[in-house]
């Protein structure tokens, strides 16, 4: 007896079905006929062999089934399985216990799903003919009868025009395909080999002669015509019947006797040098088109179903090619049916029941247009995955022909399936496993966490499918990115599924489907209810948590001085440590300061989280810097206010601190001048010779502060209150963190370039800096003259003194000695005086040009607010009297003011 190794397949495979089924070889025919025509067949698609995936599955399907505990225990099995060498094809196994685990009678659209395919085929019945045992006869349906028996049977999911199997199973058999079936057949009449597909296996015959049968059949390649096909006519033409067998192996790719693949015009021809008339290789040409289609279809498959790097979109892709291949084959399997029925019962050529070239022309129009369909998406697909794959698909799916729009829009969905599933992930539970970058969300893990909202997460712009907008990719991307902020940078644990009501995801391509047929309406509904219940809970974490609105606020308040008491208090506190130079400044004791003003004024209230966040800041020192060039307040920001408030937010906030508080020294500077000129006034007046002097201190002292007084109401109101009214209703109305940072960065770039900090304005805000040094150089010059007269003055009223105490005492009041002395004192102080108004004379020369030349950068600014502060600068037309160039600035906008009003 021959030993298990020397059994031959055919012999093992028939045990293997007495095995299962229990039964006799003799009982196990159609078994086994139907078993060795699968193993024959080659349209199977391909199957990735990952056994991780199939495990997976495994476990899902026990999940699916509520058996947690029998998944557990499959998981630990596999686990020390894979520990072992004891199985070598250990995926073969668990993909065989999968397809066994399945229900064979219930429809699948799984691709590889073998057991569907063996319901459909199976007889129900042993004594019963199954359908794929019936054969076709004749194929002699007029145009109309074509179009109207099968139309109906053309689905989304095939090539095949004749529909005789789809994936749900087994269609039913045209009746012109019925008409002329053999008594024999019905009862299971032997049946030869006779498609690539090995479809026709003899249904009764016994196991030992069907091996016969298939022992004695040709292999597949290039046929070996019959005595009727190469039978050539009287004049060295050949047949027609000849031409159709070749034909229907150019329908698959391989060469035939005559028709050969020509590799310099990449196209099937007929050798020249047979004989045949015109009509018929026109005919032949038409139809080897096919074969070319096929072939270009094939390859691509073949080729990117071993690319991984293709992406599972890439991948549905291919998935949904082979299906249409598949369905293609199957018509293909029917014509070779019936092209040997023909051979095997000697039908005369062009007899009614006989397949000729014309009637494969009606038969493969419908297939061809199909095929010509995959094509130019072949093509069109050519170096695209991911979102720019499916994009390339929809492109494809604006046709007015209503079947091809149907064939593209079920490969869409094949091929959307797994985006929408990548969509769904992300904006459910904030993940991201997009191995080989399809998605259209693109996430770098390098980033750290306080930069994750600005630069972890971004758009692939090219990945985004075409249908989905731009508004619609935003909004995911911002959900995603919601949770995941949630998740890092609040901390909040709270469960997605709580922010927001998942919905259902596209298990199936059918659901993606469905989604892609309604994408303004349920599609758009899921993105906007996550995008509103993602976002309204983060900002309301933000608030409640983290307090963003208060920083804000606080912000307004210190930082742009809007908390006037408190900057007032601050300022009188800090003069006496600000006068000293830069160097000498200690951060600790202006700390102190800043404490002690804030327990002083209306700043207590505030909440303790804000105040601790309030600090001194010294700048960068340089030689000649005192303390009012180095001192800035800082306020510190972390944690997810960070995201808000970043480092270039800060740095803004810095520089106009520095530009305000500046301006607010000027006024304070200009205030302590006032004060020092109605103090000492009363006092002068016995000095007639300073009136001149004074009285030319009081105008420019009038003129910086009128300048003072008007930029500082359009930085306050013009630019601070204005844009913040602006940034509070913005912020009111965001209905996610991302329309709040924008608003922050408008509000600081309005307040930047309005306060002349910009590179546009770097020569308007020069000339305002000299502005402000020249008003501390007034103030230098007026306390230096008041300084030399207080002193002069008290002088003269000592003398004034000493003499009326001696006159009391009944003594010369002076002595002639004291009196020139007195006099030559009085002659040197008024000598000091023409001094004095000199230098006076050049700081207002000095002021004034400085002022007029910001008066024409003014006039010439694109701002109309800038132009508008020249004219209340220059409201009496002081300064147009004295430059020409601002007379003529100021006519040429004069003449525009009404239209600007």
């Amino acid at each position: 007896m021959a030993t298990l190794d020397q059994k031959s397949p055919n012999v093992l495979l028939q045990s293997l079905c007495c095995r299962i089924t229990g039964k006799s070889e003799a009982e196990v025919a159609h078994q086994f006929q139907y078993a060795v025509r699968v193993i024959g067949s080659n349209y199977a698609p391909t199957i990735e062999r990952d056994e991780f995936l199939v495990s997976e599955k495994i476990k899902k399907e026990l999940l699916k089934q509520r058996r947690e505990a029998d998944a557990a225990l499959f998981s630990e099995l596999h686990r020390k399985l894979q520990t072992q060498s004891v199985l070598k094809h250990r995926w073969s196994v668990l993909y065989l216990l999968l397809s066994l685990s399945e229900d064979p009678r219930k429809p699948s659209g799984r691709v590889g799903n073998y057991g569907a395919l063996f319901a459909q085929a199976l007889p129900r019945d042993a004594h019963s003919t199954p359908f794929y045992c019936t054969r076709p006869q004749s194929l002699a349906l007029g145009y109309g009868e074509r179009s109207a028996g099968l139309s109906a049977s053309v689905g989304t999911s095939g090539i095949s025009s004749l529909g005789v199997y789809t994936l749900n199973g087994p269609t039913a058999t045209p009746q012109s395909l019925l008409a002329s079936q053999p008594p024999q057949s019905a009862a299971g009449g032997g049946q030869p080999l006779g498609s690539r597909l090995a479809w026709a296996l003899p249904v009764s015959c016994s196991p030992s002669s069907a091996l016969a049968t298939l022992a004695s059949r040709p292999p597949l390649g290039p046929p070996v015509p019959s005595s009727r096909a190469t039978r050539p006519r009287r004049d060295g033409e050949v047949s027609e019947a000849a031409l159709v067998r070749d034909i229907l192996y150019v329908f698959q790719g391989i060469d035939g006797k005559f028709i050969k693949m020509s590799a310099q015009e990449n196209c099937y021809k007929i050798d020249s040098k047979v004989v045949l008339c015109k009509s018929l290789r026109d005919t032949s040409s038409r139809l080897a088109e096919l074969g070319w289609l096929h072939n270009k279809v094939r390859k691509y498959t073949d080729v990117r179903s071993l690319d991984r790097a293709f992406g599972l979109v890439g991948q549905s892709f291919c998935a949904a090619l082979h299906q249409e291949l598949k369905e293609y084959y199957r018509l293909l399997s029917v014509l070779h049916s019936q092209l040997q029925v023909e051979d095997e019962q000697g039908v005369i050529v062009c007899t009614e029941s006989s397949l000729t070239l014309r009637r494969l022309l009606v038969w493969m129009y419908d297939p061809k247009v199909r095929l010509k369909t995959l094509a130019a998406l072949v093509d069109f697909c050519q170096g695209r995955k991911g979102g720019e794959l499916a994009s390339a698909v929809h492109s494809y799916g604006k046709t007015g022909d209503p079947q091809m729009r149907a064939l593209v829009q079920h490969i869409l969905s094949l091929v959307s399936h797994p985006i929408l599933n990548f969509l769904y992930r992300w904006i459910y539970d904030g993940e991201l496993e997009d191995t080989y970058h399809e998605f259209f969300v693109a996430s770098d893990p390098n980033v750290k966490t306080d930069r994750l909202w600005h630069d972890k997460y971004s758009l692939r712009k090219s990945m985004i499918p075409s249908f989905i907008t731009m508004d619609q990719a935003r909004k995911v991307l911002l959900i995603g990115k919601s949770i995941n902020f949630l998740h890092q940078v609040c901390h909040d644990r709270t469960p997605p599924g709580k922010i927001t009501a998942a919905s259902t995801s596209a298990d199936t391509p059918k659901d993606a489907a469905e989604l892609l047929s309604d994408l303004e309406g349920a599609f758009q509904e899921k993105i906007d209810a996550a995008y509103f219940d993602t976002s309204k809970y983060l900002l309301d974490v933000l608030n409640r948590n983290y307090l963003l609105l208060e920083h804000l606020q606080a912000m307004r308040r210190y930082l742009l001085l809007g908390q006037g008491d408190f900057i007032r208090h601050l300022m009188d506190l800090l003069k006496p440590e600000l006068v000293r130079p830069a160097t000498t400044l200690y951060q600790h004791n202006l700390t102190g300061i800043l404490e002690t003003a804030v327990r002083a004024t209306n700043a207590q209230y505030d909440n303790a989280e804000i105040l601790k966040r309030l600090d001194v800041r010294l700048l960068e020192v340089s030689p000649g810097d005192t303390g009012w060039d180095v001192f800035s307040l800082d306020y510190h920001v972390d944690g997810p206010i960070a995201t808000v408030f970043t480092r270039e937010s800060m740095g803004h906030y810095l520089r106009v601190f520095n530009f305000l508080w500046r301006a607010k020294r000027m006024e304070y500077t200009l205030t302590d001048i006032w004060k020092g000129q109605m103090c000492n006034a009363k006092l002068l007046k016995t000095m007639p010779e300073l009136s001149g002097v004074l009285h030319q201190c009081h105008i420019l002292a009038s003129e910086m502060v009128h300048f003072i007084h008007q930029m500082q109401y359009y930085i306050t109101f013009e630019v601070l209150e204005c844009s913040w009214d602006e940034l509070w209703n913005r912020v009111q109305q965001a209905q996610d963190l991302d329309h709040i940072i924008a608003a922050h960065d408008i509000f600081l770039d309005s307040v930047i370039s309005r306060c002349l900090l910009d590179n546009n304005s770097r020569s308007l805000l020069n000339q305002l800096r000299a502005i402000f040094d020249q008003i501390i150089e007034f103030q230098s010059a007026q306390d230096s003259l008041y300084r030399s007269a207080l002193e002069e003055l008290a002088l003269r009223l000592q003398f004034d003194e000493r003499k009326q105490q001696r006159e009391e005492e009944g003594q010369w009041g002076v002595t002639a000695e004291q009196e020139a002395e007195e006099k030559k004192r009085i002659q040197e102080f008024q000598e000091t005086i023409p001094k004095m108004r000199s230098q006076l004379r050049i700081l207002t020369h000095f002021y004034q040009s400085i002022v007029q030349q910001f008066l024409v950068l003014l006039m010439t600014s694109t701002d109309e607010s800038l132009r508008f502060l020249s004219f209340r600068l220059d409201f009496n037309e002081h300064y147009r009297a004295r430059e020409p160039r601002l007379r003529a600035s100021l006519g040429a906008n004069r003449g525009r003011r009404p239209s600007n009003i």
